[in-house]
């Protein structure tokens, strides 16, 4: 099947062709035609499977020519990142068109954004806060969009966007088009679907909360205060040329990146306290392989779509078990494969149980490799010997105990680091 036999026109079919999509994906043969009906859709579908082709294709078939300077269609997403690959895609898309895509998010200075609303907007991709900032300006005019699309709808509800969402539906005109995309597919979604999609068309191209089975995923035990130092090794050992590290914190995500570029790592970190000027230079030197490492926390890694990405981390498991879903989507997209690994700490065991228990399988555990563990950072001056080193630990995913069904961390990570 091609894109054309979905009933899109030429110029779109030609762009999909330009970015070398030949064949389009499972949700985009199932959403492409309902929302070019005119159909209320509510779509899960995992990371990495080209959801955002699904809505933007259709919403720019949909649009045609230029119109009035106000925004005929809506896309809101929880992060800046999100939003600036949302509109990049709409650009791609549609560059046989002469539609006007405008994107809006917070954290830069709003005068060009504004500017660019008042040289006309036929599509505009926004976070919640900006665009409610500049709406409660009146300097700008939702009354005239048709089409409203919440992707990452779910994060956008653990992000407390939810009063938010609720100011903007009263802004836009009660007779619309409503599409709900996102990765994971919570009760949550389906409550906000029920009272927002009129009649929709219900899509969910894998079982919820799902994996892509391109991902080779795996877990290496090891105690909190020896991961820096595993990650290291696997980084340095592995050759790797590319890799996204995700933490719970901003925090952990500054001193993870100082502690790789220590160990002759070349890392940048990703989060909200970064302006957004430091975060797209990262992720471009990211990209462009000037770095290596990226740490990222779990907010500003949303929407990051990094070709061929073969390595996502997770240094901390995640306290909500879906956004493991997310984390790991970064790899594999678009068809191709890639490998996560997760670092579990004995402290972590109970989330990692819940993450296994929101896929419904076990996540396969390998016998972590012998490392050499630097001295500690705030330690008096190391003994007599010298360095410290891993006692060359290998935890076999036969060791340990069961409970509950899952498989207990040995109890050699309980007692405090030994040298060697």
């Amino acid at each position: 099947m091609s894109f054309s036999t979905l009933g899109l026109t030429s110029e779109l079919t030609r762009a999909a062709a330009h970015k070398g999509y030949s064949e389009p994906t499972p949700i985009q043969k199932a959403a492409i035609p309902a929302i070019l009906e005119g159909r209320d859709v509510l779509a899960g579908a995992q990371t990495g499977t080209g959801k955002t082709a699904a809505f933007v294709l259709p919403i720019l078939q949909q649009l045609g020519a230029p119109q009035a300077a106000s925004p005929r269609a809506l896309v809101l997403t929880p992060t800046r990142e999100l939003a600036a690959q949302v509109a990049a895609s709409a650009a791609e898309y549609g560059r046989y068109l002469t539609l006007r895509t405008v994107v809006i998010f917070g954290g830069v200075s709003e005068k060009p954004q504004v500017q660019a609303l008042r040289q006309g907007c036929d599509l505009l991709v926004a976070t919640p806060g900006r665009l409610l900032d500049l709406a409660q300006q009146r300097l700008l005019d939702l009354s005239q969009v048709r089409c409203l699309v919440l992707d990452e709808a779910d994060r956008m509800l653990d992000m407390g966007f939810i009063h938010a969402i609720r100011q903007i539906l009263k802004l836009l005109p009660p007779k619309r088009q409503n599409l709900l995309f996102s990765a994971t597919y919570s009760e949550d979604i389906r409550a906000l679907a029920g009272r927002l999609l009129h009649a929709p068309v219900m899509l969910e191209v894998a079982p919820r909360n799902a994996t892509a089975d391109r991902i080779e995923q795996h877990v290496y035990q090891v105690p909190q205060a020896h991961k820096r130092h595993l990650l290291a090794h696997l980084i340095r050992d592995g050759q790797w040329q590319q890799v996204l590290i995700f933490t719970r914190t901003k925090h952990g995500a500054n001193r993870l990146t100082q502690q790789l570029s220590g160990a002759g790592i070349h890392a940048a970190a990703i989060h909200g306290n970064k302006s957004q000027a430091a975060r797209v230079r990262a992720l471009e030197d990211f990209k462009a392989r000037r770095i290596t490492a990226l740490v990222a926390t779990e907010v500003a890694a949303r929407g990051l779509d990094i070709k061929e990405l073969p390595h996502v981390v997770n240094y901390e498991l995640p306290n909500v078990p879906e956004d493991y879903v997310h984390r790991i989507g970064r790899t594999a997209r678009a068809g191709g494969s890639g490998a996560a690994l997760s670092l579990v700490s004995p402290e972590e065991a109970g989330l990692l149980r819940d993450i296994e228990r929101v896929l419904k399988r076990a996540i396969p555990v390998l016998p972590a490799p012998a490392f050499t563990v630097a001295a500690p950072e705030a330690a008096p001056a190391a003994p007599a010997g010298g360095a410290h080193r891993a006692a060359a630990r290998h935890f076999a995913p036969g060791q340990g105990r069961r409970r509950g069904g899952q498989r207990r961390a040995p109890s050699a990570f309980a007692r405090s680091t030994r040298s060697v």
